[in-house]
């Protein structure tokens, strides 16, 4: 029980945080090789836990969006609309939530500002991760054959890593830039 509580808690940990944690799947992995957790519990508890913290961390990003004046303000409004216009953008914006290959900290981050609604988008999220966790728990055997521990620090340590997540960070501040009134419906 112990032990699921320490996945439960580092999950929802690691995806609150905005920027340079640990990818998921390497603390479930971790946990499937060195715990007695069924593989099945690991993967369901990791997305939920998952999806918990990118709620929390777009929530708290939405209000910072308080804090925004002017043009910026107006384009996050514009951005808004954008997204909630048509249906068929409220799909792709699902499917990219749910099959992104983006750091999802930063989706979460720029749905917040935006003002989206978060539920359908973490739903979508969740989806999406137990189909991927699954497939990372389910390898954990191979992974453990080539040392896990190297693996993960790799991913720590790595320069492209840390400059993507910079890249990405300043994405959701180029968010606030983009004049996303040009991309609405004109009404007559």
């Amino acid at each position: 029980m112990a032990s699921l509580i320490y996945l439960v808690a580092l999950v929802f940990i690691f995806n609150l945080a905005p920027a340079f944690a640990p990818p998921t799947w390497s603390v479930l992995v971790l946990f499937s090789l060195n715990s007695d957790l069924p593989p099945a519990l690991i993967v369901i508890a990791g997305a939920i836990s998952a999806g918990a913290g990118r709620f929390s961390l777009a929530r708290a990003t939405g209000l910072l969006r308080n804090r925004i004046k002017g043009k910026s303000l107006k384009n996050l409004e514009s951005a808004q609309r954008v997204f909630e216009e048509k249906s068929s953008r409220k799909i792709l914006l699902l499917l990219f939530f749910i099959i992104s290959p983006l750091p999802s900290a930063q989706l979460f981050e720029a749905a917040g500002l935006i003002g989206a609604k978060l539920l359908p988008l973490t739903l979508a999220f969740f989806s999406g991760r137990i189909v991927t966790y699954s497939f990372y728990v389910a390898g954990a055997s191979e992974l453990k054959a080539h040392g896990i521990a190297e693996l993960i620090t790799k991913e720590l340590t790595s320069v492209w890593a840390i400059v993507f997540q910079i890249l990405m960070i300043s994405g959701v501040v180029l968010l606030t830039r983009i004049n996303w009134s040009r991309f609405l419906t004109k009404k007559n």
